[in-house]
């Protein structure tokens, strides 16, 4: 098993001797997606109690936005959570590597390859994208898949935002980052991220 979870964050690339250069948050988009949070607080419980979007359908498009994004504490986390949903090795690494397969009749698949997109577009997708998504399930599965992609989204840059600061403290700031809010953010997140750290790390070295 800790084999499995080092081959995955050696495919990500999750390496802190790399220039850094993944997405993180700046005070006005954290704040700003905070507020959506806030007020969307109803399609979160939502997404909860969809039927339709069991708990396997929701790791995978975590894993996939957690691919393009790069976060390690998401990868380790959301691998873990998978196997229990019951999802395979292989299949997890299929998502974490994008190299799943794309089954035209698979129900999950135009929310996979929409959850990719988004990441990939830097949540600017393309409305025709959009527009498939929401014919595809209906309105409301569609907002909860869009809910559950930006949920991920938060967990990523937030992990992300936490190592900016340490990668900043071995002489590898990241660009246009704000050393004080870099600060502030790695106080406020440490009690969340730093006792995965550990665990995060292990796994790096037996890769």
């Amino acid at each position: 098993m800790c084999y499995f979870y080092s081959i995955i964050l050696y495919k990500l690339n999750l390496t802190m001797e790399q220039t850094f250069n993944r997405r993180i948050y700046n005070f006005s988009l954290l704040i700003r997606d905070i507020t959506y949070f806030v007020f969307h607080l109803p399609s979160i419980i939502g997404l909860l109690r969809n039927t339709k979007i069991n708990k396997t359908f929701i790791e995978k498009i975590m894993l996939v936005v957690t691919a393009v994004n790069s976060c390690p504490y998401c990868a380790w986390f959301h691998a873990k959570k998978a196997l229990q949903a019951g999802l395979s090795e292989e299949e997890i690494n299929s998502m974490l590597t994008l190299q799943f397969t794309v089954h035209p009749d698979n129900y999950e698949t135009v929310a996979l390859l929409y959850a990719q997109h988004f990441a990939e577009t830097n949540r600017q997708p393309d409305e025709t994208m959009t527009k498939k998504l929401y014919k595809y399930y209906g309105k409301t599965t569609a907002l909860h898949i869009i809910m559950a992609i930006r949920l991920i989204y938060f967990g990523n840059l937030s992990g992300n935002t936490f190592d900016a600061f340490l990668s900043r403290l071995n002489g590898k700031p990241a660009k246009n980052s704000n050393v004080l809010f870099e600060l502030l953010f790695f106080i406020i997140s440490a009690p969340v991220f730093l006792p995965a750290r550990p665990h995060v790390h292990k796994y790096k070295k037996e890769s």
